[in-house]
């Protein structure tokens, strides 16, 4: 069983909007802040515009489609594991994949959030995050994210910006500091992968594509 601590502050209500195919927030203030998903856009473009030029983009969009379904499908049972609920799966893969998966879950407890949409007025982002929680007795933000293979640390550092991100809005908006990331991927065709990181390795580089982001943005809006 997972203990789940009650925050003292209110989660934050927050409008999602999607304008022309870009995800913002609207933060109870009035502001309108991008998703984290949506500012690092940019760490890999190229490569994947590569990437669906090499296979085409009618099998580029088959193997997208196949990605999102098993991710939003992990997600969802790994939310409801952590809630202490029973799992459901409709294929044998998917009770497969998270089987394998599930000793990396069992690494966690005291869970402080799941599934919360936040933002930072700091970093003008927002998004929603898998789970704040105790990974090896650290307080840490988990990301959780499915692969056809194994990751090699150097091509994903989007996902710990995007970790940074959270951490940093989670102590913005409830005061309690996250000094820990961990980026847990459920890989199809292995085990699964465990990347633990400091959060403040990676926030200037998050503000690099923050900046850039920004600067496009107010070029195509002026």
């Amino acid at each position: 069983m997972f203990n789940h601590v009650k925050l003292d502050k209110v989660v934050p209500r927050l409008k999602q909007l999607n304008e022309n195919g870009v995800r913002h927030y609207l933060t109870p203030e009035g502001n309108k802040y991008p998703s984290i998903t949506t500012v690092l856009s940019e760490y890999n473009r190229k490569a994947i515009q590569d990437w669906r030029h090499r296979v085409g983009v009618e099998e580029a969009g088959k193997i997208s489609g196949k990605a999102s379904t098993r991710g939003t499908k992990l997600h969802k049972a790994c939310e409801n594991f952590i809630n202490n609920l029973e799992p459901v799966f409709q294929t044998p893969y998917e009770r497969d994949l998270f089987q394998r998966f599930s000793p990396t879950l069992q690494r966690i407890d005291n869970v402080h959030a799941q599934e919360i949409r936040m933002y930072s007025d700091h970093l003008r982002i927002a998004g929603t995050v898998d789970c704040v929680g105790e990974f090896d007795g650290v307080l840490s933000v988990i990301d959780f994210k499915t692969s056809a293979k194994e990751k090699d640390k150097k091509y994903i550092e989007n996902y710990f910006m995007q970790c940074s991100a959270y951490a940093i809005m989670f102590e913005e908006q409830f005061g309690i500091p996250v000094s820990q990331t961990v980026v847990a991927i459920a890989v199809e065709d292995g085990e699964s992968q465990v990347f633990v990181e400091k959060r403040d390795t990676h926030v200037k580089r998050l503000i690099h594509f923050r900046d850039l982001y920004e600067r496009k943005s107010s070029l195509v809006t002026h």
